[in-house]
């Protein structure tokens, strides 16, 4: 079996708590181009929003995070905030992975829609997000959400909203 292979299965999935937000943060500075929060966010999405966030550690070592939340005004939205995979575990399908964990898990089997910002350049979000709704055999469309000049003053690219749905509750197996 290949070593890519092993550390694959070797990837351990777990609903985040508060210990590993520093290594949230760790991992997140280390995945350009994601933008890095404060420490505390960090902490937050890994305790207040643990349910829709999930962690990927290989031998004790965080290698994969994704953190969400559901839209407030619309439960059923999961509003998926970053994806961030370590080095060590590219190229192994872990994004993929760790979406349809947060997807899985008995308390999220209602969400029917994943919504996230993706900058045009981003080549891997967009192609992560269009086999996920190839997988879930449901829409992707994506519209302007927060505009370059209108919203970030020149100093952030355009955010393109992206939505992926309506899908059908995914299965634990």
């Amino acid at each position: 079996m290949s070593q890519n292979k092993t550390a694959s299965l070797s990837i351990k999935l777990i609903q985040p708590t508060a210990e590993i937000g520093a290594a949230v943060h760790k991992l997140i500075s280390e995945c350009p181009p994601l933008d890095t929060n404060s420490m505390y966010c960090n902490l937050l999405q890994s305790s207040h929003f643990a349910e829709t966030a999930v962690a990927a550690v290989l031998d004790h070592d965080l290698v994969g995070f994704v953190s969400g939340y559901r839209i407030p005004k619309r439960p059923e939205t999961l509003f998926v905030w970053q994806v961030a995979v370590g080095e060590k575990a590219r190229g192994q399908g872990l994004a993929g992975r760790m979406l349809k964990e947060i997807l899985s898990r008995e308390q999220n089997r209602d969400i029917k829609r994943i919504e996230t910002t993706i900058t045009p350049e981003n080549q891997a979000s967009w192609a992560l997000f269009e086999s996920l709704a190839r997988k879930l055999d449901t829409e992707i469309s994506s519209t302007v959400m927060f505009d370059r000049h209108q919203h970030f003053a020149d100093q952030h690219d355009t955010e393109m909203l992206v939505k992926v749905g309506p899908f059908k509750p995914i299965s634990n197996h």
